[in-house]
C-alpha cells in the first residue's frame, strides 16, 4: 500500500499489515508510525491525499475559533491510535482561504475524510473523542 511520510511528504510503497512495530521512510528515514496531524496547504493538498491508500482525516480549522481550539486535543489524541491506518492532517482555513473555498468549507471545524482520494465523509462540529474514533472506525477495512 502506497502511505505519504508525515515529514518528507515522499510516497512510501509498503506491505499491509494489521500492526506495524517499525517502518521507516526510505527517503528521509523518518518513522511512518508518527501520528502526529500533518499541515497541509494549497501547495501539498492533493499530492497527500491522492497519493494515499490509507483514509486521510483532514481538519479544517482557525486559531480563532473557539471549538477548534476545543477539538484540537481530541484530534491528536485520537490520531495516536491509528498508525499506519489512518493519516491525519490539518488545513488552517485563515492561512489557506484559496483551499477551504475550493473544498466549500462554511463552518469550523469541519472534518473530512478522504477514501480513495476522493471525500467520503463530512462532518462539521467539535466532537468528544469517542464520537471522532466512531467516525474514524467506520472508514477502516
Amino acid at each position: 500500500m502506497n502511505v505519504v511520510c508525515p515529514h518528507c511528504l515522499k510516497v512510501n510503497s509498503i506491505p499491509k499489515k494489521d500492526s506495524y512495530t517499525k517502518a521507516n521512510c526510505g527517503n528521509c528515514k523518518a518513522s511512518l508510525l508518527d501520528t502526529t496531524p500533518i499541515n497541509l496547504k494549497e501547495s501539498n493538498f492533493d499530492h497527500v491525499v491522492v497519493n494515499s491508500d490509507i483514509p486521510v482525516i483532514v481538519d479544517f480549522w482557525a486559531s480563532w475559533c473557539g471549538p477548534c481550539k476545543m477539538m484540537a486535543p481530541v484530534f491528536n489524541e485520537v490520531s495516536q491510535k491509528y498508525p499506519l491506518k489512518i493519516l491525519f492532517a490539518k488545513v488552517n482555513t485563515q492561512e489557506e482561504q484559496i483551499l477551504a473555498s475550493k473544498y466549500g468549507i462554511r463552518s469550523i471545524p469541519t472534518i473530512i475524510i478522504y477514501k480513495n482520494g476522493i471525500e467520503a465523509k463530512r462532518v462539521s462540529g467539535a466532537m468528544d473523542a469517542h464520537t471522532l474514533s466512531s467516525l474514524i472506525n467506520s472508514f477502516l477495512d
